[in-house]
């Protein structure tokens, strides 16, 4: 009777420490770049660098921690390409880009930076012009690093680079580190928490079945 208290006892140690680990999931703060169809931002299939938008495309950059792209932080503004190029008129030989630059929230910003309130910029460029040179029309200085990962726009945040940052996860439906991940073939913890209490059962019920024929 005491071994399956035990057990018992264990097994709800172990859901709780498995709950635990679950909650902390680790993201990554960096800005992410947006598309807008409409009224719908659509997280980029290319980065600045590579992406040619056309004359009157919306495009967004935002600052936050976030997992990974399906976790990602949209931009907040709801600003069209009319109204933030509504004082660039067109030029010949150029084409306007509308750009939403949102800067994140305090939670997000790195310690001891505050991030500047978001703000929306039209930029006047070359048809042939990337993203990343619409960008720095109208928003430098710009850091890059070794990789070519933009760092900072406006020069925010002043360092760091996608670095990782432990936050917590609060939903059900985003992947653990132990659900939906390949882990080099070993076993989860969770098997290994399961097959732990498996083996205390059975060994109570060994002792059981001595004590009977002892007795």
């Amino acid at each position: 009777m005491r071994l399956r208290r035990a057990a018992a006892l264990l097994l709800t140690s172990l859901v709780l420490a498995l709950g635990t680990g679950q909650a902390q999931a680790v993201g990554y703060r960096y800005w992410s770049f947006w598309d807008r169809d409409a009224n719908t931002w659509t997280y980029a299939t290319q980065g600045p660098s590579t992406a040619v938008p056309s004359d009157g495309d919306v495009q967004g950059f935002r600052f936050a921690v976030s997992e990974d792209s399906a976790d990602a932080t949209k931009p907040r503004s709801t600003a069209d390409f009319a109204s933030i190029c509504a004082k660039t008129p067109p030029r010949d030989g150029k084409k306007r880009i509308a750009l939403v630059l949102d800067f994140g929230t305090t939670t997000d910003a790195p310690k001891g930076e505050t991030p500047p309130r978001p703000r929306t910029a039209c930029a006047s460029v070359s048809p042939d012009a990337t993203a990343a040179e619409a960008l720095a029309t109208v928003a430098k200085p710009l850091r890059y690093n070794t990789n070519a990962l933009l760092c900072a726009i406006a020069g925010y945040p002043k360092s760091g680079c996608g670095e990782p940052v432990k936050e917590q996860n609060n939903s059900a439906s985003k992947p653990t580190t132990t659900e939906g991940k390949k882990d080099g073939g070993g076993p989860s913890v969770g098997l290994l928490a399961g097959a732990g209490v498996v083996a205390l059962l059975g060994a109570a019920a060994v002792w059981q079945a001595r004590r009977r024929r002892n007795g």
